[in-house]
Order: structure tokens, then C-alpha cells, then sequence
């Protein structure tokens, strides 16, 4: 198994907090972002991923892109621990949170987004940093209001979900754009909670290879 990723990607990172969960052993080969105009954009990349996007998760013949697809497929294939329930009430209202911010919070802060803004907008740092401390915090004050009704020791009751592989990137990022996440304190818990799980704290940006803030590198 291989994982195609970047240390800062939201959506490789909840990948990566999936395979941890799941116990799965898997080789990472990093896509430098930013290098040399994105290395998502070669001519080799294209061909694995023709989005040019991260993350992809080669397993055998088996390949795939898109963060909850992957995460649907270890589900499916590696069911141990299950992030999303097969059937009954929990499994929409768990899949309802992830997509909240998956799919709502997360693609107006994604870097192709800030690139665009910066580049084709007219747009100076500035301006793109309060449009992305915008759309976050909008989508917290949501996030937040419907977790304070699904929340136990974690997003939805007291076992880990895939709203929660999806929470801690997204919390990260925030802090990033120094969103102040004490005041959604629904979510500034499950952040801190879920980072004292070791499969949580060892998928961190930080923790990966090819971040240059890892010692190892």
C-alpha cells in the first residue's frame, strides 16, 4: 500500500489518521505542493492522479483519490476500527458532520483556492487571509452548534468517527490562519482530546517525512 500526500494537506492527513487507526502499514511518497510550481503538476503525477490533487492510495491494482472515498475503501476492505457505521441513524448523522466539513468548510481554504485568490483576484495576503478566517469561522459557528448534540468523548458519542479523522485537519488549519478556536468550545475539546490519541498525534503535519519542521529530514 502507498499513500500519495503532502505533509500540510488537510485531506491527505485525515488519510493518514485513518491508516493509523486501522493499524495499516503503507509507503508514503511526498508531492511537494509549492516546489518548483507544484510537483501535483508533472507530467508523472498527472498520470497517477489526472486532478492533480493529493492524496491517492494505491492498494495492488487498486487506485484512488478523493480523502472520503479513500477512507470509505479502507472501511470497506480493512474494517477495523469501522469510522462510519454500515447502517442506522449514527451512520447519516456521522456522514452528514464529516461532509459539514469536508465538503462545506474546507475546499474555500484549500491551496488552490488561496493560489487563485492571490494570483487571479487581486487579492494581497491580507485580503486572503480574512477570507479564509471567514469561511472557517462561518462554518465553526455551525460545526460547532451541531456537535454540542452529537458530542460525547468524541464528535459523535464516545467512540472516534470519521467526523473526527475530519475535525483535527480542519482545527489545524484554522489555527494556521490563527482562527480563535476557544470560542467554539465544542470543537477546541475534541481537538484537544483527539490529539492524545497516538494514531492522531503521529498523522500531524509536523510528524510526516517531508515537513521541514521534522527533525528527521
Amino acid at each position: 500500500m502507498r499513500l500519495y500526500g503532502y505533509w500540510r494537506s488537510s485531506a491527505a492527513y485525515r488519510v493518514r489518521i485513518a491508516l493509523n487507526l486501522k493499524k495499516l502499514r503503507y509507503d508514503y511518497f511526498a508531492v511537494n505542493l509549492i516546489k518548483d510550481g507544484g510537483q501535483q503538476h508533472t507530467d508523472e503525477f498527472h498520470r497517477i492522479n489526472p486532478n492533480e490533487l493529493v492524496p491517492v492510495l494505491m492498494d495492488g491494482a487498486t487506485r484512488i483519490s478523493q480523502s472520503l472515498t479513500i477512507i470509505d475503501y479502507l472501511d470497506d476492505h480493512y474494517p477495523e476500527p469501522l469510522l462510519t457505521p454500515l447502517s442506522g441513524e449514527k451512520r447519516y448523522k456521522i456522514k452528514e458532520l464529516a461532509q459539514d466539513i469536508a465538503i462545506d468548510i474546507h475546499p474555500l481554504n484549500n491551496l488552490r483556492v488561496q493560489q487563485y485568490l492571490i494570483n487571479h483576484a487581486d487579492f494581497d495576503k491580507e485580503d486572503e487571509v480574512e477570507w479564509l478566517r471567514h469561511w472557517i469561522t462561518v462554518g465553526f459557528a455551525a460545526l460547532d452548534d451541531k456537535l454540542r448534540h452529537t458530542a460525547g468523548v468524541y464528535s459523535v458519542g464516545a467512540e472516534v468517527s470519521l467526523v473526527d479523522v475530519c475535525l483535527v485537519p480542519q482545527v489545524y488549519n484554522a489555527l494556521r490562519f490563527d482562527v480563535d478556536v476557544s470560542q467554539y468550545p465544542t470543537i477546541d475539546r475534541l481537538y484537544r482530546a483527539l490529539n492524545e490519541i497516538p494514531e492522531f498525534y503521529r498523522a500531524a503535519p509536523e510528524r510526516q517525512p517531508d515537513s521541514p519542521q521534522n527533525k528527521a529530514t
